[in-house]
């Protein structure tokens, strides 16, 4: 189970953009999480990928208290949750290949070089990248490429929980089909549970087996 515990987290202690957040994910669960911009979304995001420390609450993962942050949280529970953000280029390195870009998890957690490039081959076709793309640098690729990418490199540990802050705002229909479907493909494969934000609701409906609205989980 994924639970996020009365989370109340913001950038200002004295004006929290969450307030009493309140969300449970079952394992092999897609949770739709409806809202408009603005609201605090991403920010919970961030608290259930491990990327932002709560102000007040609590985030349990698989029955064990989360107490460390980014770098701070346990391995365990650090590579137990993969994160797709919105914007592809502001949470890749620019410096990076795609392979590079992909195999930086395994390489982040101790996996030897060729174990990692060879993951990363794995991962980029089941996300639709080619070959040829893998040696090109953000700079040199579309965003959806990009944003492929990025979702393999979410995978690439195998996480148990997903978690999707808008993922595919920026692309085209033909594009968010195809990730949608890589991650509902490992999803069946791999049991993982899934938090999907996001303010389309048509796609979170058909997406996830439920949605529930940001005025439902939360105090504001």
């Amino acid at each position: 189970m994924f639970e996020l515990r009365d989370i109340t987290a913001g950038y200002d202690h004295r004006r929290p953009v969450v307030r009493g957040a309140t969300l449970a994910i079952a394992p092999g669960e897609s949770v739709g999480l409806l809202g408009p911009s603005g609201c605090g979304k991403s920010t919970l995001a961030k608290v259930a990928a491990l990327l932002h420390r709560p102000d007040a609450g609590r985030v349990v993962l698989d029955g064990e208290p989360v107490d460390g942050w980014r770098h701070a949280a346990p391995q365990a529970q650090r590579t137990a949750v993969g994160v797709v953000f919105q914007q592809p280029r502001l949470s890749a390195d620019p410096r990076l290949s795609l392979r590079d870009l992909i195999a930086e998890p395994c390489r982040a957690t101790g996996h030897k070089r060729a174990e990692a490039s060879a993951r990363a081959d794995e991962l980029a076709l089941s996300v639709g990248l080619t070959a040829e793309l893998l040696g090109r640098r953000p700079h040199e690729v579309s965003d959806g490429q990009l944003q492929r990418a990025c979702l393999a490199r979410a995978l690439v540990l195998r996480p148990r929980w997903l978690v999707c802050d808008e993922m595919t705002a920026m692309l085209d229909a033909s594009t968010t089909a195809a990730l949608v479907a890589v991650v509902e493909t490992y999803r069946r494969t791999h049991g993982a549970g899934l938090l999907a934000v996001g303010h389309d609701h048509v796609l979170l409906n058909r997406w996830c087996d439920r949605t529930v609205n940001w005025s439902e989980i939360t105090q504001a």
